[in-house]
C-alpha cells in the first residue's frame, strides 16, 4: 500500500485539489466522482488500487476542496467542468489512462473520451448515464419538467435533491447493510452543498444535465469507433441509474464486461475490495 497525498494545481485561473496514489510509472486511473460529493468517495478505494496503479482523483470546480466561485463568476456547465479536469490532466503530464466514472463521473469522462480517444486506455463504468433507458423514474419526475422549462415551480422539484434527507437517502437508499455505509458520506457532502451560494451552482447544473442527454448518441458513436475497454460495476438496486442503463452500454461496447453489485447508486462502502479486485483483474492481471 502506497500513500496518499493530497494536491493543489492552478489550472485556467481556478484551483484544483486531487488526490494521489502510486508509482507514477504505473497505468494511470483517473477517478471521476459522482454528485453532490467528491474525491472523499474513493477513500477507501483508492489504498486497495494504489499499488498496481497511479491513481489521481480531482474534484470538479465547485465541489470538495477545489475552488468555488460564486454562478455569476464561472459558467457552471459540464463542458467547463469537463475542461478544467482535462487542463489537470495536461498540468500533470498524463497521456494515457483509465477512466473510473460514477454519476456526475460519466458526463465528464465521455467528454473527455470523446475529444481524446487515444489517450483512453479503458473504463471503469459505476452507476452513471450514457442511455435513456437507465434514467429511473425519480430523477425524471424531476429533471425532466425542469428541462423543459426552468422557473420556480421546478426548480423546487431539483432542489429536493440539494437538501440534507435527500443526499442520505442516496448513499442507504438500495444498500445491502446500511450500518456498512459511513454517516461521514453525507455529513462532509451536505456541509459543502450548504455553503452560500451553492445552490444557484448546483441548479444550473442540473439544469445544464439535458446537454448529456442531446450528446448520447455522439457518445455513441465514440464507443463503436474506438471500442475502449470497458468494465461495468453496478449497484442493482439503484433507483436513480437503473439496472438498464448498465445493460444498454453493450449495445455500443458488445465486448463490456457487467458485474452486478448487491448495493445502491454508491456501492465503495460496501463494495470497495470487490470493486478494487475486480478493476486489477480486468487492467492489470
Amino acid at each position: 500500500m502506497t500513500q496518499t497525498t493530497y494536491n493543489y494545481a492552478t489550472v485556467k485561473g481556478r484551483r484544483m485539489f486531487y488526490r494521489e496514489a502510486g508509482d507514477a510509472a504505473l497505468p494511470t486511473l483517473v477517478l471521476l466522482h459522482g454528485f453532490p460529493t467528491s474525491s472523499f468517495m474513493f477513500r477507501d478505494l483508492i489504498p486497495l488500487l494504489a499499488d498496481r496503479f497511479h491513481v489521481i482523483a480531482p474534484d470538479y470546480i465547485g465541489f470538495g476542496q477545489s475552488d468555488a466561485p460564486s454562478a455569476a463568476d464561472f459558467d457552471y456547465t459540464f463542458d467547463n467542468l469537463t475542461a478544467h479536469v482535462a487542463a489537470l490532466i495536461d498540468e500533470l503530464g498524463l497521456t494515457s489512462y483509465i477512466l473510473y466514472m460514477q454519476d456526475f463521473g460519466g458526463p465528464v469522462g465521455f467528454r473527455l473520451f470523446a475529444e481524446r480517444p487515444q489517450a483512453v486506455r479503458g473504463f471503469v463504468i459505476q452507476n452513471t448515464n450514457a442511455y435513456l433507458e437507465g434514467v429511473g423514474e425519480p430523477a425524471a419526475k424531476v429533471f425532466l419538467p425542469l428541462w423543459e422549462e426552468r422557473n420556480a415551480e421546478t426548480e423546487a422539484g431539483a432542489r429536493m435533491f440539494l437538501n440534507a434527507g435527500t443526499t442520505q437517502f442516496q448513499y442507504l437508499v438500495g444498500a445491502r447493510d446500511v450500518s456498512a455505509i459511513s454517516p461521514d458520506n453525507w455529513t462532509h457532502d451536505q456541509a459543502l452543498l450548504d455553503r452560500p451560494g451553492t445552490d444557484a451552482y448546483m441548479l444550473d447544473l442540473l439544469v445544464d444535465y439535458q446537454t448529456n442527454v442531446a450528446a448520447y448518441e455522439s457518445w455513441h458513436a465514440a464507443f463503436r469507433a474506438h471500442a475502449p475497454q470497458t468494465l461495468i460495476v453496478w449497484g442493482r438496486n439503484d433507483p436513480f441509474f437503473t439496472p438498464a442503463g448498465a445493460e444498454a452500454f453493450r449495445q455500443d461496447l458488445p465486448q463490456a464486461e457487467l458485474v452486478w453489485l448487491d448495493s445502491g447508486h454508491f456501492v465503495l462502502d460496501e463494495n470497495a475490495p470487490q470493486v478494487a479486485a475486480e478493476i486489477i483483474r480486468a487492467f492489470a492481471g
